[in-house]
C-alpha cells in the first residue's frame, strides 16, 4: 500500500517537476500533535509516531525520527521502501543536509508552505538558491491522492470560565496589547492554538487529547480578528466574542488578509510557528519583529488559580489512578488483563471524576518489552496479555477544568530480577533527586537535567529524551518555554528560565530494547524559597499524588536522604488521598505507601 502511494505521488511530482517534496508532520499551526486530516506524514510512510519528517525523491525515500520512536518506526517501516534517518544519530544526515544533497541543479523543491514554519522555509529556501534550483510552495501534492481524507475538525467550542483560568480574556488582551507596545509592534499575527486559546479562554476538541480551535489571530491596537470556521460559533460563543470586542472572519481568509497588511506596518510574529504561506505573503517592505509570542510565558507561569485549581486536578487523577493500580495488583493473574483493557479500566476510573473533560494524551500501556518503546501505543494487533510477572508501564493524563495531568507509573507485576529491581531503584533516585532541587533564580532545565540523569549516568545508562516538559493549563500536555534536558533541541523550546508558577515533568527511565522499560514521571510546581545575600532561591513542589511500587524498590540501594525523601512522598501521596478511597483500598495503599 505505502508503495503504492508513493508511486502515486511520484506521478504527481513528476507532472509539476518537483524532484524533492518534503512531508512533515504539522498541521497549519505548528501543533505539537494534529487531525486526522493533517496526517500526511503517516499516509505516505505508513510510521504512526507523533514526530517525524519525510522526504520523497523520485527514486528514494526517508523518515526522519527521534529517540523515542527508533524501535517504533524500524517495526513499521519494514517493506514500505522507506528508509529509517535516526535523528541525533552518528553519521546520519539532519533533513535539510539530505534535501540539499539530493537536489540537483533544475529540479525543484516542493512542500505545502502551509505546513512548513517560516524558520525552516527561509532555510530551505536558501538550500535552494544555493542549488540553483526553483520552489513548489503552493500545492498539498498528499491531498492530490488521499482519496478518503479526513475533513478539516469542526468541534464544539466551550469557554473557560474565570473560576479556572484565573484571568478574563481583556485582561489578557490588554497584557499582550502592552507587550505588542514594549515591542515597537502595531500588529501581532498569532497562529499557535495553544496560545489563542489560552488568549481567549475558550477551548474546542479539533485535535484528540487537545482541547484547541482550528485558527488564527491577528490583534493590533483597536481589533482583535479570529479566523476560524464561524459555523462552531453558536450565540453563546457569540456573545462571549462581542463582549470581548473580538470580530470573526473565515478560516482561509487570513490569506487575504495578511498580503493587505500595510507596508509601513510593524509586525509581531514568531516564524518558528508561523507557517511559510503567510510569512511569504507578508509585503517585503514591513518590518517583522521575529520573537516568541508573548503569550508563550504568560500561559507557562500559571497563575495562582491555576496552580491551586491544578492541585486539585491532580487529587482527582491520583485518586483514579490508585483505584487503577490497587486493581491492577490485587487482581494480576486472577483475571484476563490485556494493554487495552487495563487502559480501559485506567481511563474508567478518571472518567468517574467531576470536571473531567478528556484524556489528555493517548495512553501509553506498555508490558514488557513494549514498554522500551518510549511512545508505544497498543494496537488490536499488538495488545499484549499481562501476566503476574515482569513490569507494566503506564503513562496517562486527564484533562479537567482544574488543569492537566500527566503520570507514569511502572509497577511490579509479579516476580522481577535483580537488574529491573535495580534500575527501576535507580530510576526512583532519579527522579526524587530533581523534585528536591534548590537552585538560584536564572536557572533552566539545562542546568538542573544533571540532578536526574546523574545516577543513571553513573551506570553508564541514558534515555534518549528529556527529563522533561513544561505542561499547558487544559491545554497541550508539553508546554515551552520550560523543561529538563542536558542539551540544547532548538526545536524543542524548552530551555526558558525556571519561573515561580511553572508547572513541569520530572521523568527519568531506563529502556532497554526487546527487554522492559522503567519510566516514573511525576509533576513539579516551581516556587520561591529564600531570598538571601545569594539572590533568590527556588525549589519545587510535588503535585503527583500516587505510589511509587515498592514491590520494585531495593531499599539497600538508597541513602538515608533518599529513604527519607521517598518516605515523605508516601506520606503525602496517603494523607493525600486516602479519604477518598475504600476500606479496603485504604488497606492496601497503607501498605504501598509504608515507610522503608
Amino acid at each position: 500500500m505505502i508503495q503504492e502511494r508513493l508511486k502515486a505521488l511520484r506521478a504527481e511530482m513528476e507532472k509539476r517537476g518537483i524532484t524533492v517534496y518534503v512531508v512533515p508532520t504539522a498541521d497549519f499551526h505548528e501543533s505539537e500533535y494534529v487531525g486526522d486530516h493533517f496526517k500526511a506524514r503517516k499516509f505516505i510512510t505508513g510510521f504512526t509516531g507523533s514526530a517525524g519528517t519525510a522526504v520523497i525523491t523520485l527514486d528514494e525515500a526517508g523518515l526522519w525520527t527521534d529517540g523515542r520512536y527508533f524501535v517504533q518506526a524500524e517495526n513499521q517501516l519494514k517493506d514500505s521502501t522507506v528508509t529509517l534517518y535516526r535523528m541525533g544519530e552518528e553519521g546520519v544526515p539532519t533533513v535539510d543536509e539530505f534535501v540539499k544533497d539530493r537536489l540537483k541543479e533544475g529540479g525543484c523543491l516542493g512542500f505545502d508552505g502551509r505546513v512548513v514554519n517560516g524558520t525552516w522555509g527561509g532555510r530551505l529556501e536558501k538550500i535552494a538558491a544555493e542549488k540553483n534550483v526553483s520552489m513548489h510552495v503552493t500545492e498539498d501534492l498528499i491531498d492530490l491522492i488521499w482519496e478518503d481524507r479526513p475533513a478539516l475538525s469542526k468541534q464544539p467550542l466551550f469557554i473557560l470560565e474565570e473560576k479556572y483560568s484565573g484571568k478574563s480574556t481583556a485582561d489578557k488582551i490588554a497584557d499582550l496589547r502592552k507587550a505588542m507596545k514594549e515591542n515597537g509592534a502595531d500588529i501581532h499575527i498569532l497562529t499557535s492554538l495553544y496560545d489563542i486559546a489560552w488568549l481567549l479562554n475558550i477551548r474546542g476538541n479539533d485535535i484528540d487529547y487537545v482541547p484547541v480551535v482550528l485558527s488564527y489571530l491577528v490583534l493590533n491596537e483597536t481589533e482583535c480578528i479570529w479566523f476560524l470556521q464561524e459555523e462552531v460559533v453558536d450565540d453563546k460563543i457569540r456573545a462571549y466574542l462581542e463582549e470581548n470586542h473580538i470580530t470573526t472572519k473565515p478560516y482561509d481568509a487570513i490569506y487575504d488578509y495578511v498580503p493587505e497588511i500595510p507596508a509601513d506596518a510593524v509586525v509581531l510574529m514568531n516564524r518558528g510557528t508561523v507557517n511559510y504561506r503567510i510569512v511569504n505573503s507578508l509585503d517585503k517592505a514591513i518590518k517583522v519583529v521575529d520573537k516568541p509570542n508573548p503569550t508563550e510565558l504568560m500561559k507557562a507561569v500559571k497563575n495562582k488559580t491555576e496552580v491551586d485549581n491544578t492541585r486539585a486536578a491532580h487529587v482527582k487523577d491520583g485518586v483514579a489512578f490508585t483505584k487503577f493500580m490497587y486493581w491492577l495488583k490485587t487482581n494480576i493473574g486472577k483475571i484476563p488483563m490485556t494493554e487495552i483493557s487495563a487502559s480501559d479500566y485506567l481511563e474508567a476510573r478518571r472518567r468517574e471524576q467531576d470536571n473531567f473533560i478528556e484524556l489528555s494524551f493517548n495512553t501509553i500501556c506498555a508490558y514488557g518489552a513494549n514498554a522500551a518503546m518510549m511512545h508505544y501505543a497498543a494496537t488490536p494487533e499488538s495488545d499484549a496479555e499481562l501476566k503476574p510477572e515482569g513490569f507494566l508501564l503506564v503513562d496517562s493524563g486527564g484533562h479537567y477544568f482544574e488543569g492537566t495531568t500527566d503520570i507514569t507509573r511502572t509497577m511490579a507485576l509479579g516476580p522481577i530480577t535483580d537488574e529491573m529491581r535495580l534500575h527501576f531503584t535507580t530510576v526512583c533516585r532519579s527522579n526524587m533527586n530533581l523534585a528536591h532541587a534548590k537552585f538560584l533564580y536564572g536557572c533552566t532545565g539545562l542546568n538542573l537535567d544533571i540532578l536526574s540523569r546523574g545516577p543513571l549516568w553513573e551506570m553508564g545508562i541514558d534515555y534518549k529524551c528529556g527529563t522533561g516538559h513544561g505542561v499547558g493549563y487544559v491545554l497541550n500536555v508539553h508546554e515551552g518555554p520550560n523543561g529538563f534536558r542536558w542539551r540544547v533541541v532548538p526545536e524543542r523550546h524548552d530551555n526558558g528560565v525556571l519561573e515561580e508558577g511553572m508547572i513541569t515533568t520530572d521523568e527519568p527511565g531506563v529502556y532497554l530494547e526487546s527487554k522492559y522499560g522503567i519510566r516514573t514521571e511525576n509533576e513539579l510546581v516551581c516556587r520561591k524559597a529564600e531570598k538571601n545575600e545569594y539572590g533568590q532561591f527556588m525549589e519545587f513542589e510535588n503535585i503527583t499524588y500516587a505510589p511509587i511500587d515498592l514491590d520494585a524498590i531495593d531499599p539497600d540501594l538508597l541513602s538515608a536522604r533518599e529513604k527519607k525523601m521517598l518516605n515523605d512522598y508516601h506520606k503525602m501521596v496517603y494523607d493525600t488521598i486516602s479519604p477518598y478511597m475504600t476500606a479496603e483500598e485504604n488497606e492496601w495503599l497503607k501498605r504501598y505507601t509504608r515507610a522503608i
